[in-house]
């Protein structure tokens, strides 16, 4: 699988962590954060990582600050993005299997190293469920955000 890793300052550390694991595990990895712990600016990181996602260039993404809460909002801006910072392997499973995610992040300053490795890999060893009621609820957050759909 293709990878983006992007992150900040705050993330540096722990992107180096991932970035090995990711490649043990076999994964193609496109680094586009920062490459050390100097001030730097997360939504820069952020927005690459979700055009390479949506792009096609890469088929997910991994994104990483202090708290998590940056990056995933700077993504999720992303059109096509559907992040989240996941707490253990069970959110990870279920954000693949009912939502699809494509981004995952990280909260460097909240999770340790191992933890961090075994959320992930269970969320890049996750398919989607193609079950009829996560298609629709999917259809319908593609469709908002495509301004198809005008909740009541």
């Amino acid at each position: 699988m293709k990878i983006a890793i992007g992150n900040d300052h705050r993330g540096y550390k722990l992107k180096l962590a991932l970035l090995d694991f990711l490649k043990t595990l076999g994964h193609e990895v496109t680094d586009m954060g920062f490459h050390d712990e100097q001030s730097s600016d997360h939504p820069i990181a952020a927005f690459k990582v979700g055009e390479a996602v949506v792009s096609g260039e890469v088929d997910r993404g991994v994104v990483i600050c202090g708290s998590g809460v940056g990056v995933t909002v700077s993504v999720n801006k992303v059109k096509g993005v559907y992040a989240f910072a996941p707490m253990n392997e069970d959110q990870a499973r279920m954000s693949r299997e009912h939502n699809d995610t494509n981004v995952i992040a990280f909260g460097a300053n909240f999770i340790e190293i191992e933890p961090a490795k075994a959320i992930l890999k269970v969320w890049l060893e996750t398919d989607a469920d193609n079950d009829e009621r996560f298609i629709r609820r999917r259809k319908q957050i593609s469709d908002y955000e495509n301004d198809k759909l005008n909740p009541q």
